[in-house]
């Protein structure tokens, strides 16, 4: 929305003074393909649209800088925490750029602008980093009284710009917000409910957690928010090997599915993740040893706590961004940049002074940045020589078909790669069942479909065990398991619920009688 009322403005303003915003140029094509125009500059959307993701990433670099020298509070570490994320590999940074540029991924980039319904599952992990740090002592409580306010404003906000769309109340997000509040407020009378101070501590988590659950359940219930999939319910179906349809559309998907083995490995090759391992060892170690003196000497070190927040806080999101990175390989796109800032650390004197009291801290950078640069050079040229065209006939083909021979009010209906409403999914995809063409048919009927478009590939599309479209269905609908695929029948003759009327080497466009 943001970009699209930058793109408008821009070309208001451009047209307004006459002034040329794109170029264009006629492209000719080898036979059977026409000639088709092509265009570059501001002007066009795509080259816009493009343009301000590139501009998006840079400012993700000035953040890296600006986190950088929070942490290590010198201007020092920016440098090291920028080069370990220029240097990884396409497969590690691909998650963190180009994912703008696709309409299943785009939606999931939270950094450097949260601003959609998906970014709960990030803002609900800070609140859950923030809240045992407020319990245990690191942040005082006004201070985070003021970040809970704050972030209840933003549940507001984003509730109206989104059109009073409420799924965003009733996520976890928000209820963990309601139950910090209440524990805030009530903290002197859960305070009497402990004997001791680990006691306390014990007694607020379990509160926030189980408080937290129950009232997301209830506002899903008084909202009536139930068609929709969210984060929670995917991890739920990796740990207890729970399966539906719903869960298996995502999970089957390469992206959700569990990271590849070969990441850890890149990570290793540019030292970000020795280095990465070694910070986080000596946190948790200085964490651990902090709050035993603490629990054992009553509030003594207090202070001390408090001046180490900000590593307990990037700490703790790393660990949660790791967690959902392996049981979900598409949200390594939070892991990377995470771990290129944690990496500024090895500057820390506060964690590797007894290294820099015998070695010279800057050939210990140097001595890193050397050893990145080394597999980044081969990381950057592999990505340069990526050199190629987009090239989709059949695609073309089908829109060239809706363009010309589809009314603008006509509805066409087809396989999508990341659903999102679970009822109108599993409608959509019944093509893909052993569903009888007439119920199917009715169903596609109640959405006032006039065209559905098939794709027969996924009529025999297997990505691994259990994940063929029939193969779901058989889960979903055991019912029908006998009888014969649907998709193959309409294959060989859609009569008489439908009616062939597009086909080529991919797609198959069926009316709907």
């Amino acid at each position: 929305v943001i970009i699209a009322s930058c793109y408008r403005t821009l070309m208001g303003i451009m047209n307004l003074f006459g002034l040329e915003t794109k170029t264009c140029w006629n492209v000719t094509r080898l036979e059977p393909l026409n000639e088709i125009q092509s265009c570059e500059g501001l002007g066009d959307p795509a080259c816009f649209y493009v343009g301000v993701i590139f501009i998006l990433n840079g400012v993700m670099m000035g953040l890296f800088f600006i986190y950088s020298t929070y942490l290590r509070k010198v201007t020092r570490a920016n440098k090291l925490s920028q080069q370990s994320y220029r240097v990884q590999d396409q497969h590690a940074k691909i998650s963190c750029i180009s994912i703008y540029c696709t309409e299943q991924f785009r939606k999931e980039m939270k950094k450097p602008i949260l601003f959609k319904i998906a970014s709960e599952r990030i803002t609900y992990l800070r609140i859950a980093s923030l809240f045992p740090m407020y319990v245990v002592g690191y942040i005082e409580s006004y201070k985070f009284q003021k970040i809970i306010y704050m972030n209840m404003i933003s549940v507001l906000l984003c509730f109206i710009l989104m059109f009073g769309n409420p799924m965003y109340l009733s996520s976890y997000y928000s209820s963990s917000l309601l139950m910090t509040w209440v524990i805030i407020l009530k903290r002197t009378k859960i305070q009497r409910l402990g004997a001791s101070e680990l006691n306390f501590w014990l007694i607020q988590g379990c509160i926030w957690w189980l408080g937290t659950i129950i009232l997301k359940f209830l506002t899903s219930k008084i909202l009536g928010v139930s068609d929709h999939i969210r984060l929670s319910d995917l991890i739920a179906a990796r740990i207890l090997r729970y399966t539906d349809f719903d869960t298996l559309i995502y999970t089957c998907a390469p992206e959700f599915d569990f990271m590849e083995k070969a990441t850890p490995l890149r990570y290793t090759k540019t030292l970000l993740l020795p280095v990465v391992v070694v910070i986080t060892y000596l946190i948790f170690k200085k964490i651990v040893r902090d709050i035993l003196c603490v629990l054992s000497k009553n509030t003594y070190l207090r202070k001390q706590l408090l001046e180490n927040g900000e590593l307990v806080f990037h700490t703790l999101q790393l660990v949660a961004f790791t967690a959902l990175a392996i049981l979900i390989m598409k949200l390594k796109m939070f892991l990377t940049p995470h771990m290129c800032i944690m990496a500024s650390l090895i500057c820390s004197r506060r964690l590797f002074g007894w290294l820099f009291s015998r070695v010279r801290f800057e050939n210990v950078i140097f001595g890193i940045l050397t050893v990145m640069s080394i597999q980044g050079c081969i990381n950057l040229h592999n990505q340069w020589s990526i050199i190629g065209e987009f090239n989709n006939l059949p695609q073309e083909e089908l829109i060239q078909w809706i363009k010309y021979y589809t009314r603008p009010g006509n509805q066409l209906f087809g396989y999508i790669c990341i659903p999102t409403f679970r009822a109108r999914t599993k409608i959509v995809y019944s093509a893909y069942s052993r569903k009888s063409a007439r119920e199917v048919r009715d169903k596609l009927l109640e959405l006032h479909v006039n065209y559905y478009i098939l794709e027969e590939a996924w009529c025999v599309v297997r990505t691994k065990p259990g994940c063929s479209m029939l193969e779901i269905w058989d889960v979903e609908d055991p019912s029908n398991a006998a009888n014969p695929s649907l998709c193959s029948i309409l294959l060989k003759d859609a009569r008489p619920y439908f009616t062939t009327v597009f086909q080529n080497s991919m797609y198959r466009v069926l009316k709907v009688n």
